[in-house]
């Protein structure tokens, strides 16, 4: 349903039942599935690529440009998938030659006034809380959490069900399952809370709090400890994907509470 008071863009694709409230602007390459609910004063730019059951608040700014020296106005996407709701003021760039598109996931919770850079990649079920932002090129796992006003460096990856304390400023990759706070940001145990509202059982929890207990509590570097961890911890996916995690680090990963 259209509001006469929107603009909508003959070369945009609506489905039917999208209900657009009055001072929305929808520009031309833009589509946006069923069920999505688009807020006043919201910007939807070319590019934009909706899925279903999405709310947008007023305020939203989708799909503009990268704010990216080097863009040279290819042709890129912002891909938002379906269940997701991004709160007031929200901001999220399209892509530039470098992934092509910027990516958030389904059942993602973007809270007010965060901003996603281009080419950052969003996993399903994630929650930024207000005034979190991203920098550009930025890979977020699924079921990842940041407290309010967190800053991610660009090129940094947090893993799966990672969780990051408000205030936080993430200049180097975090590792899945656990809790970064402090300054700088440093492991301070796994994300247990999150992983038993999400199923995992305590033998498994256990298992998790084992590995980085070698990796960040024995005095190990990160080499030394990703050998211990292969060697005497059984082999699970759980596992495999934290020493993954480390051996594919960039940028490093963040340090333990006992680093200087």
């Amino acid at each position: 349903m259209n509001q006469p008071l929107a603009y909508v863009h003959p070369g945009a694709k609506i489905a039917k039942n999208v209900v657009i409230e009055p001072f929305a602007t929808i520009h031309s390459n833009v589509i946006i599935g069923e069920g999505t609910w688009i807020g006043s004063n919201v910007t939807i730019m070319e590019g934009a690529r909706i899925g279903k059951n999405c709310n947008i608040y007023p305020g939203a700014v989708i799909s503009a440009i990268p704010q990216d020296l080097k863009f040279q106005d290819e042709e890129t996407i912002a891909v938002i998938g379906d269940n997701t709701t991004l709160r007031e003021y929200v901001t999220i760039n399209r892509g530039t030659v470098d992934r092509g598109k910027t990516v958030i996931g389904n059942n993602c919770l973007i809270m007010a006034y965060c901003h996603i850079a281009h080419d950052c990649i969003v996993g399903d079920n994630s929650i930024f809380s207000n005034n979190s932002t991203l920098a550009g090129h930025v890979t977020v796992g699924k079921y990842v959490i940041l407290a309010g006003m967190t800053a991610v460096h660009q090129f940094c990856t947090l893993g799966d069900h990672s969780f990051v304390t408000g205030g936080s400023l993430v200049r180097k990759d975090v590792p899945p399952y656990v809790k970064g706070a402090r300054e700088p940001l440093s492991y301070v145990g796994i994300n247990s809370i999150g992983l038993r509202r999400r199923g995992f059982k305590a033998d498994k929890i256990s298992e998790i709090q084992n590995i980085y207990r070698i990796l960040y509590q024995n005095n190990h570097n990160n080499t030394q400890a990703s050998r211990i961890i292969e060697a005497e911890m059984e082999a699970t996916p759980e596992r495999d994907e934290i020493l993954q995690f480390i051996k594919n680090s960039k940028r490093g990963i963040m340090k333990g509470y006992f680093s200087n």
